[in-house]
């Protein structure tokens, strides 16, 4: 059940980056499973898997053998579009990039299932095996964690002294809901780096998921965050998705051509190895995180 949900978000974002192709959809998702599952690192479970997705849609639509039998992969808003962006992660979110890579795996899994899926407090205390007044007491400190290592990215790639010097002239303002004083405001008109902090910084005052989903994803973050069923988003047909379904939906569909069907038949033995992977590790591998259990320290330092 636990991956079956993490399939149907991967899913969903391959859609997004495919824009609503069905079947190489599933095939990127089982690619995406394939690749995280097979090399599990730390950090929450559910980014890793829809920066696989993102990732193996890129990589796909610069081959030239695979864009021609997925033509899904030569759109302009989708595969194409990717693989010309200059870097997935904008520039104006390097420092919450920093800042939430540097987490522990149970407070980028909170943040995650809370802020970007919109899911109850229940679900990713569930998944961290703890009850829900711990999960919830965590999320509060996992949000201060992720702000301060958002102030301290700020300071440490700061690209001079009168950028480091207006660090905390930004962030407690922002904090206190305050004006930010004359000569900070001046600063920023001229400081680009210092602007994007800011700008950075206001998330936490309201929009955090957009600032999350930004920042892991940045290619498709909004349309992402569109499609989770938490935010009242619709996996089966909306507009700008027409004909997104999840595999094996009842819709009809004519036979696949024969370079198709051996795309297809490839995407299928790739999700039956990422199934026989997930049963191999999972005995010695956290259900969501690859965090310590129940015992963890919620409180960690964001190294």
């Amino acid at each position: 059940m636990l991956l079956a949900r993490h399939w149907r978000a991967a899913y969903d974002y391959a859609a997004v980056c495919l824009v609503g192709a069905d079947d190489p959809a599933a095939m990127v998702t089982a690619a995406a499973f394939h690749r995280v599952l097979g090399r599990p690192a730390g950090g929450a479970l559910r980014p890793q898997f829809l920066t696989a997705v993102r990732e193996t849609v890129k990589e796909w639509a610069a081959d030239d053998r695979i864009s021609l039998l997925l033509p899904e992969l030569r759109k302009p808003n989708g595969g194409r579009g990717l693989r010309a962006a200059r870097s997935v992660t904008p520039e104006r979110r390097q420092l919450a990039e920093r800042a939430f890579r540097a987490l522990p795996g149970a407070s980028q899994c909170l943040l995650w299932h809370t802020e970007v899926e919109a899911e109850p407090i229940t679900i990713p205390a569930g998944l961290l095996g703890v009850d829900t007044p711990t999960a919830a007491a965590a999320l509060e400190q996992a949000r201060e964690q992720f702000r301060a290592g958002c102030v301290r990215a700020h300071r440490e790639l700061a690209p001079g002294r009168e950028c480091r010097y207006y660090n905390r002239l930004l962030d407690v303002p922002i904090r206190r809901g305050g004006a930010l004083l004359p000569d900070v405001r001046q600063h920023l008109a001229a400081c680009r780096y210092c602007r994007h902090a800011a700008e950075q910084l206001s998330h936490f005052e309201g929009g955090l998921e957009f600032l999350l989903a930004e920042t892991v994803l940045g290619w498709g973050a909004r349309r992402y965050l569109d499609s989770r069923p938490g935010r009242g988003g619709d996996r089966l047909a909306r507009p700008g998705r027409p004909g997104v379904r999840p595999p094996g939906g009842g819709r009809h569909r004519p036979a696949p051509s024969g370079r198709r069907a051996k795309v297809i038949a490839l995407g299928v033995g790739v999700t039956a190895l990422a199934l026989l992977v997930t049963v191999l590790v999972a005995k010695g591998w956290s259900a969501d995180n690859g965090v310590p259990a129940p015992h963890a320290t919620w409180g960690a330092q964001v190294h």
